[in-house]
Protein backbone atom coordinates (compact mmCIF):
# COMPACT_ATOMS: atom_id res chain seq x y z
CA UNK A 1 0.00 0.00 0.00
CA UNK A 2 0.87 4.04 -0.43
CA UNK A 3 3.57 3.41 -3.06
CA UNK A 4 3.78 6.87 -4.21
CA UNK A 5 3.02 7.75 -7.90
CA UNK A 6 3.94 11.10 -10.13
CA UNK A 7 0.79 12.72 -9.47
CA UNK A 8 0.21 11.53 -5.52
CA UNK A 9 1.63 12.22 -2.51
CA UNK A 10 2.49 9.24 -0.12
CA UNK A 11 -0.17 8.68 2.35
CA UNK A 12 2.24 10.09 5.29
CA UNK A 13 3.13 12.91 3.09
CA UNK A 14 -0.59 13.59 2.46
CA UNK A 15 -1.81 13.55 6.22
CA UNK A 16 1.26 15.86 7.13
CA UNK A 17 0.30 18.37 5.22
CA UNK A 18 -3.62 19.40 3.03
CA UNK A 19 -5.42 17.13 3.90
CA UNK A 20 -5.53 16.45 7.41
CA UNK A 21 -4.55 20.43 7.92
CA UNK A 22 -7.74 21.48 5.55
CA UNK A 23 -10.18 19.84 7.91
CA UNK A 24 -9.51 21.93 10.74
CA UNK A 25 -10.07 25.40 8.08
CA UNK A 26 -13.54 26.03 10.38
CA UNK A 27 -11.00 26.58 13.39
CA UNK A 28 -8.11 28.15 10.77
CA UNK A 29 -10.12 30.47 9.28
CA UNK A 30 -9.78 32.60 12.60
CA UNK A 31 -6.49 32.37 13.27
CA UNK A 32 -4.79 36.08 12.61
CA UNK A 33 -5.51 36.26 16.56
CA UNK A 34 -2.66 33.97 17.86
CA UNK A 35 0.47 33.60 15.58
CA UNK A 36 3.52 32.47 16.04
CA UNK A 37 5.83 34.97 14.33
CA UNK A 38 8.03 32.16 12.74
CA UNK A 39 5.18 30.38 10.79
CA UNK A 40 5.15 31.91 7.57
CA UNK A 41 3.90 28.87 6.23
CA UNK A 42 6.64 28.94 2.98
CA UNK A 43 8.13 25.98 2.49
CA UNK A 44 7.77 22.80 -0.04
CA UNK A 45 4.96 20.79 1.84
CA UNK A 46 2.54 23.72 2.52
CA UNK A 47 3.39 25.37 -0.41
CA UNK A 48 0.85 22.33 -1.82
CA UNK A 49 -2.20 23.78 -0.29
CA UNK A 50 -4.22 25.60 -2.56
CA UNK A 51 -7.59 26.99 -2.70
CA UNK A 52 -8.43 24.10 -4.73
CA UNK A 53 -7.33 21.62 -1.44
CA UNK A 54 -9.87 23.96 0.42
CA UNK A 55 -12.42 22.87 -2.30
CA UNK A 56 -12.39 19.37 -2.07
CA UNK A 57 -11.50 18.88 1.54
CA UNK A 58 -15.20 21.15 2.32
CA UNK A 59 -17.01 18.49 0.77
CA UNK A 60 -15.78 16.10 3.59
CA UNK A 61 -16.67 17.89 6.18
CA UNK A 62 -19.87 19.13 4.65
CA UNK A 63 -19.20 22.69 4.73
CA UNK A 64 -19.87 25.15 1.71
CA UNK A 65 -16.98 28.18 1.20
CA UNK A 66 -17.20 30.91 -1.45
CA UNK A 67 -13.88 31.20 -3.62
CA UNK A 68 -12.87 34.31 -1.71
CA UNK A 69 -13.20 32.82 1.50
CA UNK A 70 -10.93 29.64 0.52
CA UNK A 71 -8.15 32.04 -0.43
CA UNK A 72 -8.58 33.51 3.09
CA UNK A 73 -8.11 30.28 4.48
CA UNK A 74 -4.87 28.92 3.19
CA UNK A 75 -2.70 30.93 5.35
CA UNK A 76 -3.91 29.67 8.24
CA UNK A 77 -3.65 26.23 6.95
CA UNK A 78 -0.14 26.55 6.36
CA UNK A 79 0.80 27.30 9.38
CA UNK A 80 -1.58 24.80 11.11
CA UNK A 81 -0.12 22.16 8.80
CA UNK A 82 3.69 23.57 10.10
CA UNK A 83 2.44 23.52 13.86
CA UNK A 84 1.22 19.56 13.11
CA UNK A 85 4.92 18.79 11.54
CA UNK A 86 6.65 20.52 14.22
CA UNK A 87 4.46 18.47 17.26
CA UNK A 88 4.83 15.09 15.31
CA UNK A 89 8.56 15.48 14.83
CA UNK A 90 9.66 17.10 18.20
CA UNK A 91 7.28 15.11 20.83
CA UNK A 92 7.10 12.14 22.09
CA UNK A 93 3.16 10.62 23.31
CA UNK A 94 3.36 7.39 25.09
CA UNK A 95 0.18 5.62 24.58
CA UNK A 96 -1.32 6.23 27.82
CA UNK A 97 -1.00 9.37 28.23
CA UNK A 98 -4.35 10.57 28.05
CA UNK A 99 -5.99 14.23 27.46
CA UNK A 100 -5.83 16.68 29.65
CA UNK A 101 -9.32 16.77 29.40
CA UNK A 102 -11.21 14.15 31.46
CA UNK A 103 -14.93 12.58 31.57
CA UNK A 104 -16.52 12.38 35.22
CA UNK A 105 -19.86 10.63 34.76
CA UNK A 106 -20.06 11.34 38.62
CA UNK A 107 -20.31 15.14 38.24
CA UNK A 108 -23.21 14.42 35.67
CA UNK A 109 -25.27 12.10 37.52
CA UNK A 110 -26.58 10.15 40.89
CA UNK A 111 -23.78 7.85 42.45
CA UNK A 112 -24.71 4.78 44.37
CA UNK A 113 -23.95 3.99 47.85
CA UNK A 114 -21.12 5.48 49.78
CA UNK A 115 -20.64 3.29 52.18
CA UNK A 116 -18.46 -0.16 51.16
CA UNK A 117 -19.95 -3.37 52.91
CA UNK A 118 -18.80 -6.50 50.76
CA UNK A 119 -21.33 -9.76 52.18
CA UNK A 120 -21.02 -12.84 49.55
CA UNK A 121 -22.90 -15.32 49.67
CA UNK A 122 -23.05 -18.30 52.61
CA UNK A 123 -24.03 -21.23 50.28
CA UNK A 124 -21.70 -24.14 50.98
CA UNK A 125 -20.31 -25.38 47.68
CA UNK A 126 -20.34 -29.36 48.69
CA UNK A 127 -17.41 -31.37 49.17
CA UNK A 128 -14.38 -30.90 46.50
CA UNK A 129 -15.12 -32.89 42.94
CA UNK A 130 -12.76 -36.15 42.67
CA UNK A 131 -12.76 -34.81 38.25
CA UNK A 132 -10.25 -32.27 37.64
CA UNK A 133 -13.00 -30.88 34.73
CA UNK A 134 -15.63 -30.35 37.67
CA UNK A 135 -13.06 -28.71 40.08
CA UNK A 136 -11.95 -26.36 36.22
CA UNK A 137 -15.67 -25.13 35.62
CA UNK A 138 -16.43 -24.62 39.51
CA UNK A 139 -17.80 -20.93 40.03
CA UNK A 140 -15.14 -19.34 41.89
CA UNK A 141 -16.68 -18.69 44.62
CA UNK A 142 -16.98 -22.26 45.58
CA UNK A 143 -13.15 -22.67 44.72
CA UNK A 144 -12.39 -20.18 47.19
CA UNK A 145 -14.11 -21.68 49.72
CA UNK A 146 -12.17 -24.86 48.88
CA UNK A 147 -8.75 -23.61 49.32
CA UNK A 148 -9.57 -21.56 52.24
CA UNK A 149 -10.82 -24.44 54.14
CA UNK A 150 -8.38 -26.64 52.80
CA UNK A 151 -9.52 -28.73 50.83
CA UNK A 152 -8.04 -27.39 47.37
CA UNK A 153 -4.36 -25.75 47.00
CA UNK A 154 -3.72 -23.24 44.63
CA UNK A 155 -0.97 -25.59 43.42
CA UNK A 156 -3.26 -28.01 42.22
CA UNK A 157 -5.68 -25.53 40.74
CA UNK A 158 -3.11 -24.07 38.84
CA UNK A 159 -1.77 -27.35 37.77
CA UNK A 160 -5.34 -28.13 35.86
CA UNK A 161 -5.96 -25.01 34.45
CA UNK A 162 -2.00 -25.34 33.10
CA UNK A 163 -2.56 -28.92 32.00
CA UNK A 164 -6.16 -27.38 30.16
CA UNK A 165 -4.43 -24.43 28.67
CA UNK A 166 -2.06 -25.99 26.45
CA UNK A 167 -4.54 -28.01 24.45
CA UNK A 168 -7.71 -26.41 24.92
CA UNK A 169 -6.06 -22.81 24.90
CA UNK A 170 -4.84 -24.00 21.19
CA UNK A 171 -8.01 -25.58 20.07
CA UNK A 172 -10.24 -22.05 20.58
CA UNK A 173 -7.25 -19.64 19.93
CA UNK A 174 -7.88 -18.05 23.20
CA UNK A 175 -4.09 -17.41 24.92
CA UNK A 176 -1.02 -15.86 23.94
CA UNK A 177 0.93 -16.48 26.60
CA UNK A 178 1.18 -19.29 29.19
CA UNK A 179 3.02 -17.50 32.49
CA UNK A 180 3.38 -21.26 33.89
CA UNK A 181 6.73 -20.26 35.63
CA UNK A 182 4.85 -17.15 37.19
CA UNK A 183 1.86 -18.97 38.01
CA UNK A 184 3.89 -21.64 39.91
CA UNK A 185 5.24 -19.13 41.99
CA UNK A 186 2.38 -17.13 42.68
CA UNK A 187 0.47 -20.84 43.40
CA UNK A 188 3.16 -21.71 45.67
CA UNK A 189 3.40 -18.62 47.88
CA UNK A 190 -0.26 -18.87 47.81
CA UNK A 191 -0.40 -22.02 49.77
CA UNK A 192 2.60 -20.99 52.17
CA UNK A 193 0.88 -18.06 53.25
CA UNK A 194 -2.32 -19.92 53.86
CA UNK A 195 -0.31 -22.87 55.80
CA UNK A 196 1.00 -19.75 57.90
CA UNK A 197 -2.56 -18.43 58.32
CA UNK A 198 -1.90 -15.56 56.23
CA UNK A 199 -5.53 -15.15 53.84
CA UNK A 200 -5.30 -12.41 51.52
CA UNK A 201 -8.98 -12.64 50.39
CA UNK A 202 -11.68 -14.63 48.21
CA UNK A 203 -9.51 -14.51 45.62
CA UNK A 204 -6.32 -16.15 47.54
CA UNK A 205 -4.62 -18.71 45.27
CA UNK A 206 -7.74 -18.35 41.94
CA UNK A 207 -6.20 -18.34 38.85
CA UNK A 208 -6.86 -15.56 36.51
CA UNK A 209 -6.10 -14.72 32.55
CA UNK A 210 -5.39 -11.23 30.95
CA UNK A 211 -6.41 -9.60 28.11
CA UNK A 212 -3.23 -9.20 26.49
CA UNK A 213 -3.46 -5.44 26.84
CA UNK A 214 -3.02 -5.08 30.26
CA UNK A 215 1.05 -5.17 30.90
CA UNK A 216 2.93 -7.87 32.64
CA UNK A 217 6.79 -6.77 33.91
CA UNK A 218 8.89 -9.38 31.67
CA UNK A 219 6.51 -10.54 29.53
CA UNK A 220 5.01 -9.50 26.42
CA UNK A 221 2.33 -7.93 25.39
CA UNK A 222 0.90 -7.50 22.55
CA UNK A 223 -2.23 -5.44 22.39
CA UNK A 224 -3.13 -8.49 19.83
CA UNK A 225 -1.62 -6.69 16.82
CA UNK A 226 1.64 -7.88 15.35
CA UNK A 227 3.39 -3.92 15.05
CA UNK A 228 3.29 -4.82 19.16
CA UNK A 229 3.81 -8.76 18.97
CA UNK A 230 7.14 -8.18 20.11
CA UNK A 231 6.42 -5.34 23.22
CA UNK A 232 7.69 -6.33 26.59
CA UNK A 233 6.34 -3.84 29.38
CA UNK A 234 9.19 -2.96 32.36
CA UNK A 235 6.23 -2.52 34.53
CA UNK A 236 3.03 -4.75 35.54
CA UNK A 237 -0.58 -2.54 35.19
CA UNK A 238 -1.81 -1.32 37.76
CA UNK A 239 -4.93 -3.88 38.01
CA UNK A 240 -1.95 -6.57 37.10
CA UNK A 241 -0.38 -5.65 40.72
CA UNK A 242 -3.66 -5.27 42.61
CA UNK A 243 -4.49 -9.11 41.69
CA UNK A 244 -1.05 -10.39 42.80
CA UNK A 245 -1.74 -8.26 45.99
CA UNK A 246 -5.11 -10.07 46.48
CA UNK A 247 -3.09 -13.27 46.11
CA UNK A 248 -4.52 -14.60 42.65
CA UNK A 249 -2.51 -16.42 40.08
CA UNK A 250 -1.93 -15.20 36.48
CA UNK A 251 -2.17 -18.08 34.42
CA UNK A 252 -2.42 -16.76 31.06
CA UNK A 253 -2.27 -13.93 28.75
CA UNK A 254 -5.63 -13.97 26.80
CA UNK A 255 -6.00 -13.31 23.10
CA UNK A 256 -7.88 -10.09 21.66
CA UNK A 257 -9.13 -8.59 18.67
CA UNK A 258 -5.96 -6.27 17.20
CA UNK A 259 -5.92 -3.04 19.39
CA UNK A 260 -9.14 -3.57 20.72
CA UNK A 261 -11.33 -4.48 18.04
CA UNK A 262 -12.99 -8.09 16.80
CA UNK A 263 -11.65 -11.17 17.55
CA UNK A 264 -8.69 -11.45 15.03
CA UNK A 265 -5.23 -11.18 15.97
CA UNK A 266 -2.09 -11.35 14.47
CA UNK A 267 -1.82 -15.12 15.21
CA UNK A 268 -5.78 -16.33 14.06
CA UNK A 269 -9.00 -15.92 15.07
CA UNK A 270 -10.42 -16.66 18.75
CA UNK A 271 -12.95 -19.50 18.78
CA UNK A 272 -16.25 -19.68 20.26
CA UNK A 273 -16.13 -23.04 22.49
CA UNK A 274 -19.50 -23.90 21.80
CA UNK A 275 -18.96 -23.81 18.25
CA UNK A 276 -15.29 -23.93 17.24
CA UNK A 277 -16.67 -22.46 13.18
CA UNK A 278 -17.63 -19.59 14.59
CA UNK A 279 -15.40 -16.79 16.29
CA UNK A 280 -16.02 -15.37 19.81
CA UNK A 281 -16.48 -12.26 18.91
CA UNK A 282 -14.23 -9.24 20.54
CA UNK A 283 -12.42 -7.65 21.36
CA UNK A 284 -11.77 -9.67 25.08
CA UNK A 285 -12.14 -12.63 22.75
CA UNK A 286 -9.65 -14.86 24.59
CA UNK A 287 -11.22 -13.67 27.93
CA UNK A 288 -14.54 -14.69 27.43
CA UNK A 289 -13.56 -18.28 25.62
CA UNK A 290 -11.44 -19.17 28.02
CA UNK A 291 -13.71 -18.24 31.03
CA UNK A 292 -16.91 -20.47 29.76
CA UNK A 293 -14.12 -23.13 28.36
CA UNK A 294 -13.11 -23.29 32.15
CA UNK A 295 -9.50 -22.34 31.38
CA UNK A 296 -8.96 -19.96 34.41
CA UNK A 297 -10.99 -19.08 37.36
CA UNK A 298 -11.58 -15.59 36.23
CA UNK A 299 -10.41 -13.34 33.27
CA UNK A 300 -10.53 -9.45 32.79
CA UNK A 301 -11.07 -7.92 29.92
CA UNK A 302 -11.84 -4.24 28.43
CA UNK A 303 -14.53 -3.04 27.28
CA UNK A 304 -14.79 1.03 25.03
CA UNK A 305 -18.08 -0.02 22.76
CA UNK A 306 -18.96 -4.11 23.33
CA UNK A 307 -16.21 -5.67 23.99
CA UNK A 308 -17.08 -7.33 27.29
CA UNK A 309 -20.98 -7.20 26.15
CA UNK A 310 -20.21 -8.84 23.05
CA UNK A 311 -17.80 -11.76 23.52
CA UNK A 312 -19.67 -13.28 26.66
CA UNK A 313 -22.95 -13.04 24.33
CA UNK A 314 -21.04 -15.15 21.86
CA UNK A 315 -19.51 -17.74 24.72
CA UNK A 316 -21.74 -17.87 27.52
CA UNK A 317 -19.87 -15.72 29.86
CA UNK A 318 -20.49 -13.19 32.35
CA UNK A 319 -19.46 -10.38 32.05
CA UNK A 320 -19.15 -7.12 34.56
CA UNK A 321 -18.71 -3.96 33.10
CA UNK A 322 -18.20 -1.60 35.67
CA UNK A 323 -18.91 2.50 36.34
CA UNK A 324 -16.39 4.28 34.00
CA UNK A 325 -13.61 5.13 36.31
CA UNK A 326 -13.56 2.87 38.79
CA UNK A 327 -10.90 1.02 37.67
CA UNK A 328 -7.62 2.82 37.09
CA UNK A 329 -6.35 1.50 33.67
CA UNK A 330 -2.73 2.69 34.28
CA UNK A 331 -0.87 0.07 32.26
CA UNK A 332 -3.53 -1.02 30.11
CA UNK A 333 -3.54 -0.12 26.15
CA UNK A 334 -5.48 3.06 25.77
CA UNK A 335 -7.82 2.83 22.50
CA UNK A 336 -10.57 5.84 24.15
CA UNK A 337 -9.00 7.81 26.84
CA UNK A 338 -12.31 8.41 28.22
CA UNK A 339 -14.40 5.54 27.31
CA UNK A 340 -12.10 2.41 28.30
CA UNK A 341 -13.16 0.28 31.46
CA UNK A 342 -11.53 -2.47 32.44
CA UNK A 343 -14.13 -5.10 33.60
CA UNK A 344 -14.70 -8.95 34.96
CA UNK A 345 -15.45 -11.58 33.06
CA UNK A 346 -16.48 -15.12 35.41
CA UNK A 347 -19.19 -17.99 35.49
CA UNK A 348 -21.56 -16.68 37.93
CA UNK A 349 -22.62 -13.69 38.70
CA UNK A 350 -21.63 -13.50 42.33
CA UNK A 351 -17.84 -14.67 41.08
CA UNK A 352 -18.00 -10.70 39.43
CA UNK A 353 -18.70 -8.87 42.84
CA UNK A 354 -15.71 -10.83 44.34
CA UNK A 355 -13.46 -9.24 41.90
CA UNK A 356 -14.53 -6.24 41.40
CA UNK A 357 -13.44 -4.86 44.69
CA UNK A 358 -10.16 -6.25 44.52
CA UNK A 359 -9.18 -4.28 41.12
CA UNK A 360 -10.99 -1.28 41.88
CA UNK A 361 -9.97 2.27 42.97
CA UNK A 362 -7.86 4.94 41.48
CA UNK A 363 -4.49 5.45 40.46
CA UNK A 364 -2.06 8.19 39.84
CA UNK A 365 -1.39 7.24 36.28
CA UNK A 366 -5.13 7.41 35.43
CA UNK A 367 -6.64 10.72 35.71
CA UNK A 368 -9.91 9.77 35.40
CA UNK A 369 -10.64 6.59 38.01
CA UNK A 370 -11.42 7.28 41.34
CA UNK A 371 -11.81 5.54 44.55
CA UNK A 372 -15.72 4.85 44.87
CA UNK A 373 -17.00 2.46 47.78
CA UNK A 374 -18.73 -1.03 46.14
CA UNK A 375 -21.70 -1.81 48.25
CA UNK A 376 -22.49 -5.66 48.03
CA UNK A 377 -24.54 -8.38 50.14
CA UNK A 378 -25.98 -11.27 48.36
CA UNK A 379 -27.79 -11.97 51.53
CA UNK A 380 -30.69 -8.97 50.84
CA UNK A 381 -33.59 -9.13 49.18
CA UNK A 382 -34.67 -7.84 46.17
CA UNK A 383 -38.32 -7.38 46.56
CA UNK A 384 -37.71 -3.72 46.77
CA UNK A 385 -36.21 -3.42 43.56
CA UNK A 386 -37.70 -1.34 40.81
CA UNK A 387 -36.69 -2.66 37.42
CA UNK A 388 -37.10 -1.03 34.04
CA UNK A 389 -37.70 -2.40 31.08
CA UNK A 390 -38.97 -1.14 27.12
CA UNK A 391 -41.37 -3.03 25.95
CA UNK A 392 -40.64 -2.47 22.73
CA UNK A 393 -37.46 -4.00 23.50
CA UNK A 394 -38.98 -7.48 23.69
CA UNK A 395 -41.19 -7.61 20.64
CA UNK A 396 -40.62 -10.09 18.20
CA UNK A 397 -38.07 -9.42 15.62
CA UNK A 398 -36.22 -7.14 18.65
CA UNK A 399 -35.92 -9.86 20.59
CA UNK A 400 -35.44 -13.39 20.75
CA UNK A 401 -37.84 -16.22 23.03
CA UNK A 402 -34.42 -15.98 25.71
CA UNK A 403 -34.97 -12.34 26.29
CA UNK A 404 -38.46 -12.33 26.93
CA UNK A 405 -38.12 -15.72 29.01
CA UNK A 406 -35.60 -13.56 30.89
CA UNK A 407 -38.33 -10.67 31.36
CA UNK A 408 -40.71 -13.14 32.42
CA UNK A 409 -38.24 -14.55 35.31
CA UNK A 410 -37.59 -11.66 36.08
CA UNK A 411 -41.79 -10.96 36.95
CA UNK A 412 -41.42 -13.84 38.99
CA UNK A 413 -38.52 -12.94 41.14
CA UNK A 414 -41.01 -10.39 42.90
CA UNK A 415 -39.32 -7.25 42.26
CA UNK A 416 -41.36 -4.17 40.74
CA UNK A 417 -41.64 -3.96 37.54
CA UNK A 418 -41.40 -0.80 35.88
CA UNK A 419 -42.66 -0.26 31.85
CA UNK A 420 -40.30 2.35 30.59
CA UNK A 421 -40.88 4.65 27.19
CA UNK A 422 -37.77 4.28 25.05
CA UNK A 423 -35.34 6.42 25.14
CA UNK A 424 -35.81 10.22 23.79
CA UNK A 425 -35.26 10.06 20.18
CA UNK A 426 -31.60 11.49 19.90
CA UNK A 427 -28.76 11.25 17.15
CA UNK A 428 -26.56 8.74 19.35
CA UNK A 429 -24.88 7.87 16.73
CA UNK A 430 -22.81 11.11 16.91
CA UNK A 431 -21.57 10.06 19.65
CA UNK A 432 -19.07 7.43 17.81
CA UNK A 433 -16.86 10.28 16.66
CA UNK A 434 -15.49 10.59 20.19
CA UNK A 435 -14.47 7.05 19.65
CA UNK A 436 -13.11 7.37 16.33
CA UNK A 437 -10.74 10.41 17.19
CA UNK A 438 -9.42 9.32 20.43
CA UNK A 439 -8.53 5.67 18.92
CA UNK A 440 -6.74 7.66 15.66
CA UNK A 441 -4.99 9.62 17.46
CA UNK A 442 -4.00 6.48 20.00
CA UNK A 443 -2.34 5.52 16.97
CA UNK A 444 -1.34 8.17 15.04
CA UNK A 445 2.29 6.58 14.61
CA UNK A 446 0.71 3.16 13.25
CA UNK A 447 -1.00 5.76 10.74
CA UNK A 448 1.97 8.03 9.79
CA UNK A 449 4.55 5.03 9.60
CA UNK A 450 2.28 3.23 7.56
CA UNK A 451 2.40 0.44 9.82
CA UNK A 452 -1.24 -0.22 9.85
CA UNK A 453 -0.47 -2.60 6.88
CA UNK A 454 0.48 -5.04 9.35
CA UNK A 455 -2.37 -5.38 10.76
CA UNK A 456 -4.17 -8.58 9.99
CA UNK A 457 -7.81 -7.46 9.33
CA UNK A 458 -7.43 -5.05 6.54
CA UNK A 459 -11.16 -4.52 5.32
CA UNK A 460 -13.33 -1.13 5.22
CA UNK A 461 -14.65 -1.02 9.04
CA UNK A 462 -11.24 -2.59 10.28
CA UNK A 463 -9.20 -0.17 11.94
CA UNK A 464 -6.11 0.45 9.80
CA UNK A 465 -8.77 2.11 7.23
CA UNK A 466 -10.86 3.83 10.32
CA UNK A 467 -7.73 5.31 11.59
CA UNK A 468 -7.14 7.00 7.88
CA UNK A 469 -10.64 8.42 7.77
CA UNK A 470 -10.95 9.82 11.13
CA UNK A 471 -7.85 12.42 10.11
CA UNK A 472 -10.95 14.01 8.00
CA UNK A 473 -13.18 14.80 11.15
CA UNK A 474 -13.01 18.13 11.66
CA UNK A 475 -11.90 19.70 15.17
CA UNK A 476 -15.77 21.17 15.97
CA UNK A 477 -17.59 18.01 15.10
CA UNK A 478 -15.47 16.13 17.90
CA UNK A 479 -15.84 19.49 20.45
CA UNK A 480 -19.82 18.94 19.43
CA UNK A 481 -19.96 15.32 20.19
CA UNK A 482 -18.98 15.67 23.43
CA UNK A 483 -20.81 18.50 24.20
CA UNK A 484 -23.67 16.37 22.96
CA UNK A 485 -22.13 13.41 25.09
CA UNK A 486 -22.59 15.48 28.23
CA UNK A 487 -26.25 16.37 27.46
CA UNK A 488 -26.84 12.71 26.45
CA UNK A 489 -25.53 11.42 30.13
CA UNK A 490 -27.75 13.99 32.01
CA UNK A 491 -30.81 12.90 29.77
CA UNK A 492 -30.22 9.12 30.46
CA UNK A 493 -29.35 9.94 34.43
CA UNK A 494 -33.14 11.33 33.97
CA UNK A 495 -34.40 8.33 32.39
CA UNK A 496 -33.50 5.79 34.94
CA UNK A 497 -34.08 8.12 37.69
CA UNK A 498 -36.86 5.93 39.07
CA UNK A 499 -35.85 2.53 38.78
CA UNK A 500 -32.80 0.70 40.38
CA UNK A 501 -31.54 -0.95 37.51
CA UNK A 502 -32.98 -1.66 33.75
CA UNK A 503 -33.44 -4.94 32.27
CA UNK A 504 -33.30 -5.82 28.08
CA UNK A 505 -31.72 -7.70 25.15
CA UNK A 506 -28.15 -6.61 25.40
CA UNK A 507 -28.43 -5.16 22.33
CA UNK A 508 -31.58 -3.25 23.08
CA UNK A 509 -31.87 0.15 21.24
CA UNK A 510 -28.99 2.15 21.58
CA UNK A 511 -28.16 1.04 24.71
CA UNK A 512 -24.48 0.11 24.17
CA UNK A 513 -23.79 3.31 22.60
CA UNK A 514 -25.19 5.60 24.90
CA UNK A 515 -24.30 3.15 28.17
CA UNK A 516 -20.39 3.32 27.05
CA UNK A 517 -20.63 6.99 26.66
CA UNK A 518 -22.44 7.36 29.80
CA UNK A 519 -20.18 5.19 31.73
CA UNK A 520 -23.25 3.51 33.40
CA UNK A 521 -22.16 0.00 34.52
CA UNK A 522 -23.89 -3.48 33.01
CA UNK A 523 -24.28 -7.14 33.81
CA UNK A 524 -24.63 -9.74 31.24
CA UNK A 525 -24.95 -12.80 32.01
CA UNK A 526 -26.22 -16.15 29.95
CA UNK A 527 -30.07 -16.22 30.36
CA UNK A 528 -30.96 -19.56 27.42
CA UNK A 529 -29.86 -21.13 24.27
CA UNK A 530 -31.17 -19.39 20.90
CA UNK A 531 -29.65 -23.29 19.63
CA UNK A 532 -28.47 -25.94 21.22
CA UNK A 533 -24.74 -24.58 20.61
CA UNK A 534 -25.25 -20.65 21.13
CA UNK A 535 -25.63 -19.40 24.12
CA UNK A 536 -27.60 -16.13 24.41
CA UNK A 537 -27.18 -13.58 27.37
CA UNK A 538 -29.58 -10.77 28.89
CA UNK A 539 -27.79 -7.34 30.23
CA UNK A 540 -28.71 -5.31 33.86
CA UNK A 541 -27.84 -1.55 33.80
CA UNK A 542 -27.69 -0.25 36.75
CA UNK A 543 -26.83 3.24 38.38
CA UNK A 544 -23.03 4.68 38.20
CA UNK A 545 -21.23 2.86 40.83
CA UNK A 546 -23.96 1.12 41.85
CA UNK A 547 -22.80 -2.12 40.50
CA UNK A 548 -24.04 -3.91 43.94
CA UNK A 549 -27.49 -3.99 42.72
CA UNK A 550 -27.25 -5.13 39.12
CA UNK A 551 -25.06 -8.31 40.10
CA UNK A 552 -27.74 -9.13 43.12
CA UNK A 553 -30.34 -8.71 40.46
CA UNK A 554 -28.19 -10.77 38.21
CA UNK A 555 -27.84 -13.71 41.06
CA UNK A 556 -31.62 -13.90 41.45
CA UNK A 557 -31.97 -14.06 37.80
CA UNK A 558 -29.50 -16.77 36.93
CA UNK A 559 -31.29 -19.02 39.69
CA UNK A 560 -34.57 -19.00 38.33
CA UNK A 561 -33.32 -19.30 34.90
CA UNK A 562 -30.85 -21.73 35.91
CA UNK A 563 -28.49 -22.29 32.62
CA UNK A 564 -25.49 -20.81 33.64
CA UNK A 565 -24.01 -24.05 34.76
CA UNK A 566 -24.00 -26.13 31.25
CA UNK A 567 -20.84 -26.73 29.65
CA UNK A 568 -19.61 -26.23 26.29
CA UNK A 569 -18.66 -29.98 24.49
CA UNK A 570 -14.85 -28.45 24.18
CA UNK A 571 -12.39 -30.19 26.55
Amino acid sequence: MSDATDDALTRRRFLATGAAAAMVAPAAAGEAIVQPEDADGSNEHTDEITPATVAEAQKIAALAFTEKERRLIVPGLKRAASRYRDRRQRSSLPNGLGPATVFDPGSIGSVGEREQRLVYSDDDPGPLPDADRDIAFAPARSQSIWIRRGDLTSTRLTRIYLDRLRPIGAKLEAVITITEDLAMRQAHRADEELKAGRWRGSLHGLCWGAKDLLDTRGIRTTWGAAPYKDRVPDSDAAVVTRLADAGAVLVAKTTMGALAYGDMWFGGTTRNPWNLDQGSSGSSAGSAAGTAAGLFSFSLGTETLGSIVSPCMRCGATGLRPTFGRVARTGAMALCWSMDKIGVLCRSCEDCAMVLPAIAGADPGDASSVDAPFNFDATRAIDTLRVGYVPTWFEKGSASDVDRAALKACRGLGVQMVEMKDLPDLPYGALLTILNVEAAAAFEELTLTDRDDELTWQEPRAWPNSFRTTWFTPAIEFVQAMRFRRQVTRVFDAWMSDVDAIIGPSFAGPMLVVTNNTGHPSLTFRAGFDKPDQPRGVTIWGHLFDEGTIVRLGMALERALDVWDRRPPIG
